[in-house]
């Protein structure tokens, strides 16, 4: 029993470190349309009155320290001059690397039309990283030097939007410098990212709505990364949708609207023909929690 637990650990070490050189997003969460701010902090303009929102994701379910990510951010509007400020933090963590990010905002809002708006944001912060290579193999050169280092983090959104859908462009992370005591392939993850989004409400009969979105992301030297969603809403409480990814992964959502608060869960797993984790169970439940106060109070679909 020993034995296959230590053989399943290694065997988990490997897909990350695959992971982690092959450039991912580490914003990837299938509850993306409903939480977009630390992806691009122009989206907090949609939500008028405060919030905080946390949303936590396991990877590898059934394996003890498997890959997971808490992220939370929180806003307050400044109504006098239609603009808002918060946070908002991410702690991914796997056996092998952590990655900690800190970062406050300011967004702006200016009408275009009588129903449309254009907001802009910038974001600032730092970035922590901290990779344990050798737990992989102390003898092997590749893998010999551990990576500890701190680095200033920018960001830029822009989001166009009305009570019916928003389009955005955003890049908040622009990572000044790179990591000095790493090599080239290890500092991958803090690379610059780039991503645009994009949903409507659609109307399609009494009491229900129908919610596409999308989310296309972009690292320099890495493959682009779109992920695409539809979630059906009843009286604008109860949301049932469903995902896919170019990374070839699907999820289902649900989400729950109270008059206040909003719960949802989503279970993503690999599509079929993705690759096989050699047995291993590669699902990731993802749970997040959302609290409006002040006014004015809605039950918020975009």
């Amino acid at each position: 029993m020993h034995y296959k637990k230590s053989f399943l650990t290694l065997l988990l070490m490997l897909l990350i470190s695959s992971r982690v050189f092959s450039q991912q997003q580490i914003y990837t969460y299938s509850q993306y349309a409903d939480n977009l701010t630390p992806i691009n902090a122009a989206y907090s303009m949609l939500d008028k009155s405060g919030s905080v929102s946390v949303l936590g994701h396991r990877q590898f379910i059934g394996i003890e320290d498997a890959p997971s990510s808490l992220l939370f951010n929180g806003s307050l509007p400044i109504s006098a001059i239609n603009a808002a400020t918060g946070i908002y933090l991410l702690n991914d963590l796997t056996p092998l690397v952590r990655q900690l990010e800190v970062n406050a905002f300011f967004a702006k809002s200016i009408q275009i039309t009588g129903s449309q708006y254009l907001s802009v944001a910038i974001n600032g912060g730092l970035r922590n990283y901290a990779a344990n290579y050798s737990a992989l193999d102390a003898s092997d050169p590749e893998f010999m030097t551990n990576v500890r280092d701190t680095k200033p983090n920018i960001g830029f959104g822009i989001m166009y939007y009305s009570e019916k859908f928003y389009l955005g462009l955003s890049m908040p992370q622009l990572t000044f410098g790179a990591l000095e005591t790493a090599q080239r392939s290890q500092t991958d993850y803090l690379k610059s990212h780039y991503y645009f989004s994009g949903a409507y409400i659609f109307n399609i009969a009494q009491d229900f709505k129908l919610k596409p979105a999308t989310l296309v992301s972009y690292a320099k030297n890495g493959p682009v990364t779109a992920r695409i969603s539809g979630t059906l809403y009843l009286a604008d409480k109860l949301g049932v949708g469903f995902a896919y990814s170019s990374e070839k992964t699907i999820a289902a959502i649900l989400s729950v609207n109270f008059n206040k608060f909003k719960i949802g869960y989503s279970y993503e797993t690999g599509a079929a023909g993705s690759n096989s984790s050699g047995g291993i169970n590669n699902a990731r439940n993802e749970i997040s929690f959302s609290y409006q106060f002040g006014k004015p109070l809605s039950s918020k679909l975009l």
